[in-house]
């Protein structure tokens, strides 16, 4: 069937640009209120990166309240691209890599999609691999200790805590199964009870610490210079941790009811992080009066604490808090993404298949090894890819178009449509996205280790990889 554009021309959707999954969703299905955005963000936010960002801020020496500020701070700032950019999937009802073809061409629009799909995917490996670790402290001391959970250098983890990895992905696959209805289901029921999973640690600290201020007293160990070459980097952390969901935040707010649901409904960033945040800087700075030493990563501490209650609530708490972020988070996006390669090839449940076997490659249990790899090197890094994709698709739709986009010809290939441009690709928004991400490079990669990188292994050395693309460090390793 044709359809007419603005301008008067006839153009038909382009079965290659077109799929169940891509397309813009009707009024009647846009039922998202503010309180089921709201409580999506409560799933998101409630995770171990979260809480082992916060806890990595104590760590490389801030106070609680240095971390707590400078956490707020960066999702506050976060919240005008989120709410800005979520505007045009309530307006339209269309999702992100088809949004992406207003600035970058129907073409063009496939190399920021594949960006902000990389960095999902590794977001994937890393919250699966968390998730395979809740799995891993489940198990017997007897298997824990055995052959099969001794390190393999060139793996860089042991066999076992690799099956526990793969058994988790495999546990996430199932329930994206059922598509965006099942992530909606999920993301109502997980909220309360993660809210009480963390509130329960929240009184162990209290308790055993001695109240908030033994909780509280752990002193910031930086100078007034040190303090902001570690700021800045961690406030662009902090941003970073969510600029990949603000980018491709259409994939949800286009089931939006309306405007005011979704700018109602994004205020819950900011507001749960901060209380997250405060939680996570709290119950990390205990530990220093608990244990005579800072404990940054939730599933270290779970292990200290020990006993069966801890150790039951630690794997169902790890694994829903995980479930609950990671997919709506990291699997949307880059399965929205494959999808628009080829609707003909990819289904949302093959594509997320593949979006899993993507985040595995990254090999996540290198990338969290430490906060300052988490923080200064992923987090980031890849900032300065999304960054620039996320300013292009804002000049264009409120600058140039002015809030005014052709739906339909965001779905046709036709050289006569306004998105076509020169053979379907924008050589200016290219260009423009070159010329912002080249020059963050050598620093990005000034922060890996030419010819090694940390193997994971739990005496923290550097060894050897073999010669592989390290898609951690993204550069060929000898």
């Amino acid at each position: 069937m044709l359809r007419s554009t603005d301008d008067g021309l006839e153009l038909e959707p382009d079965a290659s640009l077109l799929g169940s999954d891509l397309s813009p969703v009707p009024a009647s299905k846009r039922t998202l209120t503010r309180w089921d955005i709201a409580l999506l963000w409560v799933g998101m936010v409630v995770n171990v990166p979260s809480y082992y960002l916060a806890g990595s801020l104590v760590d490389l020496g801030m106070s609680w309240w240095q971390g707590v500020a400078t956490i707020i701070l960066g999702n506050t700032i976060l919240l005008a691209p989120l709410i800005l950019t979520a505007h045009p999937g309530t307006r339209y009802g269309i999702a992100f890599p088809v949004l992406l073809r207003s600035a970058f061409g129907v073409h063009g629009a496939h190399l920021p999609a594949l960006l902000r799909a990389l960095v999902a995917c590794g977001w994937c490996g890393i919250e699966t691999w968390i998730g395979g670790q809740a799995i891993f402290l489940l198990l017997p001391r007897s298997i824990t200790n055995s052959w099969y959970a001794h390190p393999i250098r060139w793996l860089g983890t042991s066999a076992l805590e690799f099956s526990c990895f793969i058994l988790f992905l495999l546990a996430q696959l199932a329930i994206l199964w059922k598509g965006m209805a099942g992530i909606r289901v999920l993301g109502n029921y997980s909220a309360p009870v993660l809210v009480l999973l963390t509130g329960w640690l929240f009184c162990w600290a209290y308790l055993r610490a001695g109240g908030f201020g033994e909780m509280l007293s752990t002193p910031s160990r930086l100078g007034p210079s040190q303090f902001w070459s570690v700021f800045f980097p961690s406030l662009t952390a902090s941003i970073s941790t969510w600029s990949g969901v603000a980018l491709n935040i259409p994939d949800f707010t286009r089931f939006a009811a309306g405007q005011s649901d979704q700018i109602a409904g994004q205020l819950g960033l900011p507001i749960f992080m901060g209380l997250f945040t405060f939680t996570g800087l709290a119950i990390t700075s205990s530990t220093q009066v608990i244990y005579g030493r800072v404990i940054s990563n939730p599933i270290h501490l779970l292990a200290e604490i020990g006993g069966t209650f801890t150790i039951i609530a630690a794997i169902f708490g790890i694994s829903l808090a995980t479930i609950t972020t990671n997919i709506p988070a990291n699997f949307v996006a880059p399965a929205n993404v494959l999808v628009s390669l080829s609707p003909s090839t990819f289904s949302f449940a093959g594509a997320a298949l593949l979006t899993g076997i993507i985040g595995a490659a990254f090999q996540p249990w290198r990338i969290i090894e430490s906060s300052d790899s988490f923080i200064y090197t992923w987090l980031v890094g890849y900032s300065a890819v999304l960054g620039p994709v996320s300013g292009i698709i804002l000049t264009d739709y409120y600058v140039l178009r002015r809030m005014a986009l052709d739906v339909n010809a965001l779905c046709s290939a036709d050289p006569r449509g306004p998105y076509y441009y020169s053979r379907g690709f924008n050589a200016a928004a290219i260009g423009a996205l070159v010329v912002a991400v080249t020059p963050a490079v050598p620093g990005f990669l000034h922060k890996q280790s030419i010819g090694s990188f940390p193997a994971g292994d739990r005496l923290g050395r550097f060894v050897p990889i073999p010669p592989f693309w390290n898609l951690s460090s993204l550069q060929w390793l000898p």
